[in-house]
């Protein structure tokens, strides 16, 4: 009797992904193979595809244990016509609401980096009116009602003629968290600047680009050395008290190497709130990427900021729960350069009930009081004996849990946007981190940069969709309604 076959990875289940050749929906299984998991995608034109998603098994799986319902948005902006990703806007088939909202504001920036989603550059026209941003905002506000958190973004935003003008007009309304996204050119040239920007205090942060230490790396994905930029810009920062995070893209074999380095340099500053680690995406401009060799996965990210020599654990970096496989985060406490990690002290039925997005702590007092009520001696027999007064003997200056603020937390987060390669229907249909369009659509950020965000993202949509109906055609499948 021969003897039978056995397949070389193990099938573990399957999801809808993208040819990375002609952008059509494809059937993809998930698959794991020598403790890594691969998406074998098959496109009746390009062939079999595989493209790396996780390097940590263990972890991939335990992210579905963190799921729990969305928060839906209060209106639908589109139709359910053509199907996922198609119908973005927000369709009544998307199952999370903007955890965190963007609205670009212009397309011009004072650098031209080799890296860069929106393919901004200084040759960059088209500049929104505040007219028209106050409408995204009100698009925004209609979807939302009390938005967790607007980033006002670009481009580079700092240049647009009227962004302090922006920033009250989205202060005058009830949005929970305001940021603004920048390389910190003018924060470092420009005292007064920073001056108005502190008067937007409490509820305001700087999303400050901090891809590395090392000039070479920075020249490799800005364009330029900017290490005396950075210190300027967070020397200024510091003295003016302006809540801040340091944001780095991670390319494989360029920057991640320096995970470890970022969160220590970070604790250096005391108007620092958190880092956040984003893997490189293949879209906009990226100069020398190859997605086989370059691409870095949340895993590996989240693998490096637990071995590196800080305190966060296996336990602490944990998934979060309205986009587990997207997001991994970390809370800890901190008194000066120390932080003791609390996110794998509480039990993860408290943290899937009471953890909001990864940046608007100081805004939800449920969260705070979660801490509080599970941090008291009398009412939180699941915290393992000596443990809690360990933590507090680490961090002996720390105020009590229910005195507890923003400024005395630190963050960590890994967030990974998807594309061609890594593309998941239901990733998708999770993401919590979504552009505000000029026709008042929410999109999330994962679709916007393949399919929405410009000229040339739309023309991929209508050649990703027409090879979609080709496959249909072949397999004698008809749709009513087009994208």
């Amino acid at each position: 009797m021969p003897e039978r076959k056995v397949a070389p990875y193990i099938f573990h289940g399957q999801t809808v992904s993208l040819c990375d050749q002609c952008l059509a929906p494809v059937p993809a299984k998930i698959v794991f193979d020598e403790g890594k998991v691969y998406y074998l995608k098959r496109c009746r034109e390009h062939g079999v595809r595989k493209a790396l998603i996780s390097n940590d098994i263990p972890y991939y799986k335990r992210c579905l244990d963190w799921l729990k319902p969305g928060d839906r948005p209060q209106e639908f902006q589109t139709r359910i016509e053509a199907g996922c990703p198609y119908d973005c806007g927000l369709c009544p088939d998307h199952e999370q609401h903007s955890c965190l909202a963007l609205i670009d504001v212009n397309d011009e920036c004072n650098l031209t980096c080799p890296v860069c989603f929106a393919d901004s550059s200084p040759s960059r026209s088209g500049t929104l009116s505040l007219a028209e941003v106050e409408a995204r905002m009100d698009a925004l506000m209609a979807s939302e009602g009390e938005p967790d958190l607007l980033q006002i973004s670009g481009g580079e935003p700092t240049v647009h003629p009227r962004i302090i003008d922006i920033l009250h007009a989205a202060k005058i309304r009830p949005i929970r968290h305001l940021m603004l996204n920048t390389n910190g050119l003018r924060i470092a040239r420009d005292r007064e600047f920073v001056e108005q920007l502190a008067e937007l205090m409490p509820g305001f942060e700087v999303y400050l680009q901090f891809d590395s230490l090392e000039p070479d790396t920075l020249k490799a994905l800005r364009g330029a050395d900017l290490t005396r930029i950075r210190q300027q810009a967070l020397e200024n920062l510091e003295e003016a008290g302006i809540s801040t995070t340091l944001v780095a893209v991670i390319r494989n074999g360029l920057n991640d190497h320096e995970i470890g380095a970022i969160i220590n340099h970070a604790l250096s500053w005391s108007c620092v709130r958190g880092v956040t680690f984003q893997p490189i995406q293949d879209a906009g401009r990226i100069e020398g990427f190859n997605a086989g060799s370059n691409r870095a996965v949340l895993s590996e990210i989240r693998r490096s900021i637990i071995d590196a020599e800080n305190p966060f654990g296996e336990d602490d970096m944990i998934p979060l729960p309205c986009n587990p496989e997207s997001i991994s985060i970390g809370y800890a406490l901190r008194q000066g350069r120390a932080i003791a990690p609390i996110t794998g002290l509480l039990p993860r039925e408290v943290l899937v009930d009471a953890l909001p997005n990864s940046v608007s702590f100081e805004k939800y007092p449920e969260l705070r009081s979660r801490i509080s009520d599970f941090f008291s001696l009398s009412t939180s027999p699941e915290l393992a004996p000596g443990r809690l007064e360990a933590l507090l003997c680490c961090l002996p200056e720390m105020p009590t849990p229910r005195e507890l603020g923003y400024a005395d937390l630190f963050r960590v987060a890994v967030v990974e946007f998807l594309d061609a390669h890594n593309f998941c229907i239901s990733r998708v249909k999770r993401s919590c981190v979504h552009f505000v369009s000029g026709d008042g659509k929410i999109i999330p950020f994962d679709t916007y940069n393949l399919f929405y965000r410009d000229e040339a993202a739309r023309a991929r949509k209508a050649a990703s969709y027409a090879a979609f109906r080709r496959q249909l055609a072949d397999n004698a499948i008809v749709l009513e309604g087009e994208p």
